[in-house]
This record gives C-alpha cells, sequence and structure tokens, in this order.
C-alpha cells in the first residue's frame, strides 16, 4: 500500500527532475498530465462546454500548467480568456504551451491595472489560479497582489493549479496574500504547507493527482511525512473472528480521575470499549468508585489507595500488577497534579512491561522530571497539545505553533517515544522521524473531554496489537472523522466530547466500508 505523501518544495523539484532523468519521463508530459488532472476535476463540478473560464497565469511553470489547462478548456467548447500577470516572457515547457495557445487564437491579455478585473472576474464561472507555484519567495507585491485580491473578492469559484498562489508550500505561511481556493489539484503528493495554518485555510477541498511520475522515483526521495487517509486505517484496522473471546481484543488499563473530574475517566474508559477493546479496567480513587462503578456498565473499575480524592502513591503497587496483565495502560485523564502523580508514573514507566500512553496530567507530572522518560522501560505514547509540549520541552508556545513538524520530530527522537502534537491537522510523530499528518476533524473538537476520548481510542488499538505509531496516526484520524459526523449532525458549536465518542462506532464502520 502507498501512502499519501506530503514533501517540501526542494523535495518536489528533485521528484520532477529524477522523473525526467532517470525515469525518462518527458518534464512536457508531467505539465500535460497535471492540466488533464485539472480539467478532470473540474468536469465534476461543470459542464465546461460554453462556461466562462478565466486562467491567470505567472511566468514559471505554474504559468505553463495554465497554459495547457486553457488549451483543453478552449477545445472542450468553454470561453477561455488567459491573464498574464507577470509578463509574456517564458521559457521551456511554459514557453512551448504558450506558444500553442497562440497559435490557437485564444484570448491572451497582459494585466496591466486592475481597472477591468473586477468585470472580468464578476463574469467568470470558472477562475483558474496558475499564478505562482510552490518556488514562491518573498511577499507578494504589485500588480500580482491586486490580482489575487480581486480574485478573493469577486471570483464565484477558484481551482488552483498545485497551490494556492501565495502560500509558502514548505511553511504554511501567506506571502502578503493568496489566493482562496475552491479546490486545489496537487500534483504527485501534499506540499507540506498546504497542512500547515494558515494556509490550510485557503486550500479548499485537496486532491492529490498522479501525473504518471513513477512510483520508484517517489520512493527514491524517502518522504516521512505521510497524511492520513481512509486507505491506510482500513488497511492496519484489526480484524475480528468469529471463533475468539473477549480475551483475543485487547486488555486495556485506564488510571485515571480525581475529585471534580470523574468525567475525563468515565470517556476515557468507555471510548475504549466503544473502539472495540475485548476488557477495560479503570483505576481510580478507592472515594470515586461507587460513582463510577455506577456511571460505567461494560467497565471495571478499580479502587485505588486515596488521598484527599487523589490516587495515591501507595498505589503503585496495585497498579503495577494489574499493567502487565493488561496490554497497554493510559494515564492521566483527570489526574490532578497532586505530587504523588508523578511518583506513579515514574514507577510505572520504569517497570511497565506494555505500551503506556500519556495523556493530560500525566504528561504534566512528566514533565516535572524529564529523566523518567529516559528510564522508561517501555515504548510511550505522549498526546500534548501545544500547552503540554511547551511543559515538555521548555519552548515557547508560539514557536512550537510555527514549528510543529520539526518540534515533534526533535522530542520523538530524543526520547524515543511516539508523539501526538494535537490541534488541527494534528502531527504524529515516531522516534525514527516518520511523521503522519491528520486531515479530519473541526473546531467542534476544541470542547472539554475530547481529548480523553482521543486516549481511550488510542489505547485500545495499542492494545489490540497495532504497532503504536501507526495506532496513533489511526486514532487521531478516525477520532477527527467522528467530530465531523458529530458536527454533520448537531452543528459544530454544540459537539460535546460525549457526542465525539458516541460517533466513533460510525466512523470506523466508514472507513472500513461496513455498513450499520
Amino acid at each position: 500500500m502507498c501512502m499519501a505523501k506530503a514533501c517540501f518544495a526542494a523535495q518536489m523539484r528533485n521528484v520532477d527532475k529524477m522523473a525526467s532523468e532517470a525515469g525518462g519521463v518527458p518534464s512536457i508530459l508531467l505539465m500535460e498530465n497535471a492540466a488533464i488532472a485539472c480539467i478532470n476535476e473540474l468536469k465534476k463540478t461543470f459542464n465546461l462546454k460554453n462556461m466562462r473560464a478565466a486562467v491567470f497565469c505567472g511566468k514559471g511553470n505554474n504559468g505553463g500548467d495554465g497554459f495547457a489547462i486553457a488549451r483543453h478548456l478552449y477545445n472542450l467548447g468553454a470561453e477561455v480568456s488567459v491573464y498574464l500577470v507577470c509578463g509574456n516572457k517564458f521559457s521551456g515547457d511554459a514557453q512551448i504551451n504558450f506558444e500553442i495557445i497562440e497559435k490557437m487564437n485564444v484570448k491572451i491579455e497582459i494585466v496591466t491595472d486592475t481597472e477591468s478585473l473586477k468585470y472580468i472576474i464578476k463574469s467568470s464561472d470558472i477562475i483558474v489560479d496558475a499564478i505562482y507555484g510552490t518556488g514562491i519567495h518573498g511577499t507578494v507585491r504589485g500588480i500580482s497582489y491586486d490580482v489575487i485580491e480581486e480574485i478573493n473578492n469577486n471570483a464565484e469559484y477558484v481551482l488552483s493549479v498545485d497551490i494556492p498562489s501565495g502560500i509558502d508550500a514548505d511553511s504554511g505561511e501567506i506571502c502578503g496574500v493568496c489566493i482562496r481556493a475552491n479546490k486545489t489539484v496537487t500534483f504527485a503528493a501534499y506540499k507540506v504547507g498546504m497542512l500547515m495554518f494558515p494556509a490550510a485555510d485557503f486550500v479548499g477541498e485537496t486532491v492529490v493527482a498522479d501525473i504518471s511520475i513513477p512510483q520508484y522515483i517517489m520512493d527514491g526521495e524517502n518522504l516521512q511525512i505521510n497524511v492520513i487517509d481512509n486507505e491506510f486505517v482500513r488497511e492496519n484496522f484489526p480484524k475480528r473472528k468469529n471463533n475468539s473471546q473477549k480475551g483475543d481484543y485487547g486488555k486495556v488499563l485506564v488510571i485515571a480521575g480525581s475529585k471534580g473530574m470523574t468525567g475525563a475517566a468515565y470517556l476515557s474508559s468507555q471510548t475504549a470499549v466503544k473502539s472495540g477493546s475485548g476488557l477495560v479496567f479503570l483505576g481510580v480513587p478507592e472515594s470515586l468508585n461507587n460513582v463510577l462503578e455506577a456511571k460505567t456498565t461494560e467497565v471495571m473499575t478499580i479502587p485505588l489507595s486515596d488521598n484527599k480524592g487523589c490516587i495515591s502513591s501507595e498505589a503503585i503497587g496495585d497498579i503495577l500488577l494489574k499493567a502487565n496483565k493488561t496490554d497497554a495502560v493510559l494515564i492521566g485523564p483527570g489526574l490532578s497534579r497532586g505530587e504523588d502523580i508523578a511518583v506513579i508514573l515514574e514507577s510505572l514507566l520504569e517497570y511497565s512491561k506494555v505500551p503506556v500512553v500519556v495523556d493530560a496530567d500525566g504528561i504534566n507530572a512528566a514533565s516535572q522530571k524529564m529523566k523518567m522518560i529516559s528510564k522508561s522501560s517501555c515504548s510511550l505514547i505522549f498526546t500534548p497539545h501545544s500547552v503540554e509540549m511547551s511543559r515538555l520541552t521548555g519552548l515557547d508556545m508560539e514557536y512550537i505553533e510555527e514549528n510543529r513538524l520539526s518540534v515533534s520530530k526533535e522530542f520523538a527522537e530524543e526520547y524515543g517515544a511516539v508523539v501526538i502534537l494535537k490541534g488541527h491537522h494534528t502531527i504524529v510523530t515516531a522516534p525514527d522521524g516518520t511523521q503522519y499528518i491528520n486531515t479530519t476533524g473541526n473546531s467542534g473538537l476544541a470542547t472539554g473531554g475530547s481529548g480523553d476520548v482521543l486516549a481511550g481510542l488510542i489505547v485500545s488499538l495499542v492494545a489490540r496489537g497495532v504497532e503504536e505509531v501507526k495506532a496513533a496516526a489511526m486514532a487521531v484520524y478516525i477520532h477527527g472523522m467522528a467530530g465531523d459526523i458529530a458536527a454533520k449532525r448537531l452543528g459544530v458549536d454544540s459537539v460535546t466530547a460525549t457526542d465525539v465518542m458516541n460517533s466513533i462506532p460510525e466512523a470506523i464502520c466508514h472507513i472500513l466500508q461496513v455498513d450499520i
């Protein structure tokens, strides 16, 4: 199975170069295939005959793609006009495609002012953005800036070629201004910047098009950033057998909850049940056991030594005894920040024989004594959001948000742990530097308890035998899709963590292509 990949601009340039030089695929054929891919996407929305299309082209290969698109639109009966944003001097494949449309008498104009742009754009059914590609540097200025602004303000529908013009393909920064696309057709692989913010708000629906670059050329670039999709989850989701029993589907231990935070314990453990775990045990402070025993039905509670409504360090022996009879442990949801939590976590990491998911207050405890991570005897998965990552690394939160990929990678490699840096487009990183970017989810997930649901989903998949980094990647994708299902049903403002948890079965069935 070949996962969807994300690459940096330099990597994509090298892939294109190797496809031509080593693979024998002429660069003009790649340009032609790119144009056809864009036309095919337009056909999904429009009957192109008699449609009014305005194609805005720059001077590089992105503009060359635009010229080829214009040719196909013209041949399909569209009323097409080409607008040159950066002059009329071209080279290579772009020049060839420009000369072709010149000979076809396609209407071509050089944009020198914005006086008539508003009318041109408003009167067009389709705007094709082929102004800048992945090689943009600096800030968009002058006529290009004005054109992009007019398109954003007046266009009915915009298709961007490879990447919306004005987006830094590596960082996701906006270079002064950028196109807001309805759809972006990108070639061979996602561009990393498209998946970062703020750029991710401007790409619209994204389609990765095959333009006939040989797979061995892509593999040779050793792209380490993957984009999670249905196929990846479906391929790795653990199978159930008719001739089986509950012990075959993973035994989970959740260490969670404290006075005032029983909800976190409930959500994380109950999600593990809903995600397919055979047996789920929930270790809670003894004083809260009756509450959680009443609230949970399928989950088995374990009363632990109690210190003022929090789990006491005296419970370490009982926790370790139970942990090593299960297949995976989750520690952290709603535990509080008491001193005993760090002591418990340190012992668990040192002596556990099974993978441990460290979430929420478990992360806060680890940040107090980072050496406990290095001394760990088990596989680890950390689930920080930016604030928690700041506590773990000592880095400023703003820096983390601007460097999510690199910060995640450095931490995972240094501590030998899987890291899930949460946020919209959550990033999952393995200790070997392999990374996965999630594309599901919405702002409705920014609600109390949502992270507890995710943690329960992760530990369930790990307990069922899925490799830790794959389990983490699958979990964030399923969790995001459950959030999308809940938002569609209830509206994004009304989504609760319970709604997300209850939507997990539907999300899994959708991914596995199973009827409910």
